[in-house]
């Protein structure tokens, strides 16, 4: 069972520990439910950040990019395409320099956000793995293409964006890092989940300075927010000239919201905090995972992966021959003699290869939404269950 935590709005400096502890508790008590040994609370990073003030203007930004790339014309390479996501950040980036070259990846970006479809692409004749299009080449492939959500022509946003904010703009179209070097050798890479790949295929092609998204802000600029490990990346526009960050030194209050659970009723909870979960829309084609991770603390218990045998394949095989309670007693008890590492074994073979962190982080990010439901805190309960739990 997954449930939505309501919560009160949190600000800088609120305890938020007390908060969650409090929230959960009294949800139990309103609702008529208790909290049991292994119940997953987690916490949207959201409340996080919020709670620690970690925040940036884009002041803040722009003076960290210029004194790591000289300002003067820089590649902004796979940015994703976001106006609460990126271009925040770009405005920021682009008051640190003289001239970008802003180069996008096609026909979408790292997380499935399309610029163009892919049939546009195969009746274009252009060749995505090696073509390099300029800006006015791409206009007359596709001409111009509004996003099928938010109806923005991405292209032009960022770049009359970075017009506004003083700079000289180009914009291309590759799929290949080192394509930006014909055009500048100083390059700030802004994907997410390929970018330490991205680094090195610039620095072997002869980039003299690269950084990423992950390299801006690591450290606090004139008094700004920071986070020492991820930079800029799960950052999200706060106001017209501010960034949240993604939270940081966060081990400790997962800790301390277990530890005041396990004084409130003796039961030992796991604790995590979530950002974008990590599922694929069919409709859009969009990854949700913005995030450069699901979870950037938890608790110890929730390392690992399921260590779960797959039901339906005894009952095919092992047990074909079975049938009513004489079924349920024999997966019963190869449930309970289960090797506690069932990697690579027939046994398992179908079950969700991913981190507990991750699929937890799933199911509390599509519980708690986006919006405006007010449920920054899921309680997750039953979920290390199985067939024979009572």
């Amino acid at each position: 069972m997954s449930r939505g935590i309501r919560c009160p709005i949190i600000r800088e400096g609120d305890n938020l520990a007390a908060i969650v502890t409090d929230s959960v508790l009294a949800a139990a008590s309103e609702e008529n439910f208790q909290i049991r040994d292994r119940d997953v609370i987690a916490i949207t990073e959201s409340i996080v950040a919020r709670s620690q003030g970690n925040y940036a203007p884009i002041s803040a930004i722009a003076k960290d990019v210029k004194a790591k790339t000289g300002g003067e014309t820089v590649g902004v390479i796979f940015p994703i395409l976001s106006r609460n996501r990126f271009a925040i950040c770009l405005r920021g980036i682009a008051m640190g320099c003289k001239k970008i070259v802003l180069m996008l990846s096609y026909p979408s970006d790292e997380v499935g956000n399309a610029l163009i479809s892919v049939e546009a692409i195969e009746n274009s004749g252009v060749n995505p793995y090696c073509d390099v299009l300029s800006l006015q080449e791409y206009r007359k492939y596709f001409g111009v293409v509004k996003h099928e959500f938010t109806g923005v022509d991405y292209v032009d946003y960022y770049t009359d964006l970075i017009k506004e904010c003083g700079a000289e703009v180009e914009v291309i179209f590759a799929n290949q890092a080192k394509a930006i070097l014909a055009y500048t050798d100083v390059v700030i890479n802004c994907d997410i989940h390929t970018r330490k790949l991205t680094k090195k295929r610039l620095m072997d092609a002869g980039a003299r300075i690269v950084i990423g998204m992950d390299d801006i802000l690591t450290a606090p600029v004139d008094g700004s927010g920071f986070n020492e490990e991820y930079g800029l990346l799960g950052s999200n526009k706060a106001t017209e000239d501010t960034v949240k960050l993604f939270p940081h030194r966060c081990k400790g209050l997962v800790l301390d919201i277990q530890e005041r659970i396990l004084e409130a009723t003796g039961k030992h909870v796991e604790v995590m905090i979530y950002g974008d979960g990590a599922f694929k829309d069919p409709q859009g084609k969009i990854w949700e995972l913005a995030d450069p991770v699901v979870s950037p603390a938890f608790t110890d218990g929730l390392r690992g992966t399921p260590n779960e045998l797959k039901l339906k394949y005894l009952a095919d095989n092992d047990f074909a021959n079975l049938s009513g309670e004489a079924l349920r007693d024999a997966i019963s008890a190869s449930i309970k003699a289960k090797d506690a590492d069932l990697k690579g074994k027939m046994v398992s073979e179908g079950t969700t290869p991913r981190q507990l962190t991750d699929l937890i982080g799933s199911l509390c990010d599509l519980t708690s939404g986006s919006g405006d439901k007010g449920t920054p805190v899921v309680l997750v309960q039953g979920y290390f269950d199985n067939y024979t739990s009572e």
